[in-house]
């Protein structure tokens, strides 16, 4: 019953991916059941070298997800520029995209790259993707490119 029960749930994701997914007009973005991306913590935060969770009162809705912020100015950067601050791949697991697979990612296990920031399920898959970044993050933008071109 649970192998079925499985079965059901992981046609229900691939049918909102797929079907829901290009709907939409974006691609996914991570969230929690509360609808918030990084699980709430301030995006713009990152790029200051320290992240911070945000507050319910600064919030910013985008690509279907809720995004909370720790200040009114940062929210107001994000709402200027949401590409530049967003974490890449909708905050998914950027080795997970590298090797194929949506994987949800820990916001609190992340590095900004060239400006951008990535988030990963955990610290031993972080150290894995460290040791060949450059290569996996050519390979997450492919995979995230042809995730987008399904959609």
């Amino acid at each position: 019953m649970r192998h079925r029960l499985s079965i059901a749930l992981l046609a229900v994701l691939a049918f909102s991916f797929v079907i829901v997914g290009p709907l939409l007009g974006a691609q996914p973005i991570e969230k929690n059941k509360a609808g918030l991306a990084l699980d709430g913590w301030d995006t713009v935060s990152y790029f200051d070298g320290k992240p911070v969770p945000g507050k319910a009162e600064f919030t910013k809705e985008w690509n279907g997800a809720t995004w909370r912020f720790a200040t009114a100015a940062h929210r107001d950067a994000f709402a200027a520029d949401p590409a530049k601050y967003a974490p890449q791949y909708g905050g998914h697991c950027a080795y997970g995209l590298a090797k194929g697979h949506l994987v949800t990612a820990d916001p609190t296990i992340w590095k900004v790259v060239n400006g951008k920031l990535y988030v990963n399920y955990d610290k031993g898959v972080q150290k894995s993707w460290e040791k060949d970044q450059a290569k996996f993050i050519v390979d997450a933008d492919k995979e995230w490119k042809e995730l987008a071109a399904k959609n």
